[in-house]
């Protein structure tokens, strides 16, 4: 299993939000790339990037941070945020990204989603931010009809093969993962990234055996109690 250890941006500083909200939102630093090469120290191979302050207003506004970190890594990078058409995916791309992230224009324009599942095979993931049930799209600032089956249904119709599924209630907030979530998914077929609530090791060793493709880490190793280093290798 992959460890994606989270870099949240907002006005190009490394953030994170309590539970999706932009007002309880905690400083974490001011230089991206350095918060990238801190984790590439400890092992990590891939990272998480979202653009926070893109996702909101619904176009891509931190993509110098994508770009610095890029540079100064080389790592993998799945990133998102604001992605609503084909210049915001392919304008990730060339900032640095290996892998962009869809969430809102995933739920709202399934013709956009399928024309960059084929313009761009393999390049693309699709985030499935969860509130009670429901998909939320715009910054997890709107709720929709959709669930989570309805998104593995539409990914597997379109030959997405990568899925990050976030329980929002958990996100930010060190309660530990919805394991319950991930167990229903794994008959899906699809790569699982799961989010929200990583708090221990035993979470990533829980994880690690539903066999799940990845995990994101946040909050918990900005605030030191998360080794990564270890968290890294207990899930290889």
């Amino acid at each position: 299993m992959i460890i994606f250890p989270a870099i949240d941006l907002f006005r190009g500083q490394v953030v994170r939000l309590y539970q999706g909200d932009y007002d309880r939102m905690t400083v974490y630093g001011d230089d991206p790339a350095h918060t990238a090469r801190t984790m590439q120290s400890l092992g990590a191979t891939h990272l998480h990037v979202v653009d926070l302050e893109g996702a909101r207003a619904g176009t891509p506004l931190n993509l110098a941070s994508l770009q610095a970190i890029r540079k100064a890594t080389g790592l993998f990078i799945q990133a998102g945020g604001g992605v609503r058409d084909e210049n915001d995916v392919a304008a990730y791309l060339d900032a640095g990204a290996s892998r962009v992230i869809v969430g809102t224009a995933a739920v709202r324009d399934r013709v956009f989603l399928q024309q960059m599942a084929q313009a761009y095979p393999g390049k693309l993931a699709v985030s499935a931010d969860l509130n009670n049930g429901r998909v939320m799209v715009r910054g997890w600032t709107e709720s929709t009809a959709m669930t989570v089956n309805d998104m593995v249904a539409q990914l597997h119709e379109l030959s997405i093969d990568t899925m990050v599924v976030t329980d929002i209630s958990r996100d930010g907030a060190l309660k530990g993962v919805n394991e319950e979530l991930y167990a229903q998914l794994m008959g899906s077929g699809l790569q699982l990234v799961a989010s929200g609530g990583v708090t221990t090791l035993q979470d990533v060793r829980n994880l690690r055996a539903m066999n799940l493709y990845g995990a994101i880490v946040g909050r918990a190793y900005y605030e030191g109690s998360f080794d990564l280093a270890q968290a890294i290798q207990e899930a290889q």
